[in-house]
């Protein structure tokens, strides 16, 4: 039985067509590891323990910042904020969440959509005054 977001995620990683692969983006010493999917990916009982809303018509943003300059690649706690906008230039402002398992940092935001939807995220990524980063993508979005 998974137990864990991360290790959902995890498997998800290596199990997911390239629509919905992980996505990484290196700045100076730093790999952001983001990845933006349908909450229906999660498992009932993952979602739940996350506090996570499981719906056909709401996608997950996570995201994982490591610092490549240490041995190990450990992961560094960051501040987060972003907006999601879909075609129509409706908006959502992210609220990202903080989790922590084990070594493992990473940050969940939840977005709306509908079936066939891109929505486009901007997100301002902030470590100390080592990190200071836009990070911007799309995500195409389908109701199961």
């Amino acid at each position: 039985m998974i137990r864990s977001l991360t290790t959902m995620l995890l498997l998800f990683f290596c199990l997911s067509s390239n629509a919905f692969a992980e996505q990484k983006q290196k700045v100076g010493n730093f790999d952001i590891h983001y990845v933006a999917l349908s909450s229906t990916f999660l498992t009932p009982s993952i979602a739940k323990s996350y506090g996570i809303k499981r719906s056909s018509y709401t996608g997950i943003i996570n995201i994982a910042v490591l610092d490549t300059s240490v041995d190990g690649n450990p992961a560094v706690p960051v501040e987060l904020s972003g907006v999601a906008n879909n075609l129509l230039d409706a908006r959502i402002d992210l609220k990202f969440r903080e989790i922590r398992e084990g070594d493992s940092i990473y940050y969940i935001a939840e977005v709306p959509y509908r079936d066939d939807q891109e929505i486009n995220f901007k997100i301002a990524v902030k470590y100390d005054k080592k990190l200071n980063t836009m990070l911007t993508f799309k995500q195409k979005f389908y109701v199961e």
